[in-house]
């Protein structure tokens, strides 16, 4: 069995590309949704050096997503911090997210975490998500897992899918908080059934081994095989070992239920 340090290691790099991804996608939505389509840019431009924040942020992510422009990630990183600089959430949660991946900027962890942590106690919850993964993995500040536990929770609550993952390996395992396989299992719930292959194989080994749960290799074989087939690599494995268990029968049924499973998911994210 890996120890939370390993399973924390192993996801660090998913668990950060996450994290900018969705800060980037949440941003996206919101820019999308406030970027007038009569404006031209020249109009935006110059609100934007007039100090008006949230254009800043819209001019910002219109360099960085080459709306109606060409590409230019230094100039979006200016408008980002323009905005970040006047208490903008969203726009201090990108800076962060350059700052740690080292985006047309020199890589800097703590100056990431300033950031992050001036957007997370705004209540931003990617911010949030991406103060604990920094105190899980010691990225820019003390490792601090008590720390990494609070901010995965804050997170978890408003719904990242990443943070509730974290949350439950930290209950798993005990780092950070009390170890408690049925909070564990909760939370590995909840971002499974939002479609994150890695808690759909964590939540399946819950299941082999009784975990948190009743033992049931049926239910174990059946979130294996959805993680496999969104790509986790473990959960390949765990599905082989695991069909050894179950009878021809029991496997048609498991397939059959991660089948409609899948097909009830991919419907309700069309529909949003």
């Amino acid at each position: 069995m890996k120890t939370a340090q390993h399973l924390l290691a192993t996801l660090a790099t998913v668990i950060v590309l996450a994290f900018f991804s969705v800060a980037l996608t949440n941003c996206e939505t919101r820019a999308k949704a406030e970027l007038s389509e009569t404006e031209t840019f020249d109009e935006t431009r110059a609100k934007a050096e007039q100090g008006d924040a949230e254009v800043q942020f819209n001019l910002g992510w219109q360099y960085f997503s080459g709306k109606g422009i060409e590409e230019d990630d230094a100039e979006a990183f200016k408008w980002f911090r323009k905005a970040a600089e006047q208490g903008h959430v969203k726009a201090q949660s990108l800076v962060a997210a350059f700052f740690l991946e080292g985006v047309v900027v020199v890589k800097n962890e703590a100056e990431a975490v300033n950031w992050y942590r001036l957007s997370a106690n705004q209540g931003w919850a990617e911010a949030q998500a991406a103060l604990g993964y920094c105190y899980a993995n010691g990225k820019g500040v003390e490792k601090d897992n008590a720390e990494a536990v609070k901010w995965f929770r804050k997170a978890a609550e408003q719904g990242i899918v990443d943070a509730q993952r974290e949350l439950g390996v930290c209950y798993e395992y005990g780092e950070g908080v009390v170890r408690n396989n049925v909070e564990a299992v909760k939370w590995y719930r909840k971002a499974a059934e939002h479609g994150d292959k890695h808690a759909q194989n964590l939540l399946g080994v819950c299941y082999e081994h009784g975990k948190g749960v009743v033992k049931n290799d049926l239910l174990a074989y059946q979130w294996f095989l959805l993680a496999s087939a969104n790509g986790e690599e473990f959960a390949r494995n765990n599905m082989a070992t695991i069909e050894k268990k179950l009878t021809a029968e029991q496997r048609i049924e498991g397939q059959r239920v991660a089948t409609e499973w899948q097909a009830a998911f991919e419907e309700r994210q069309a529909q949003k």
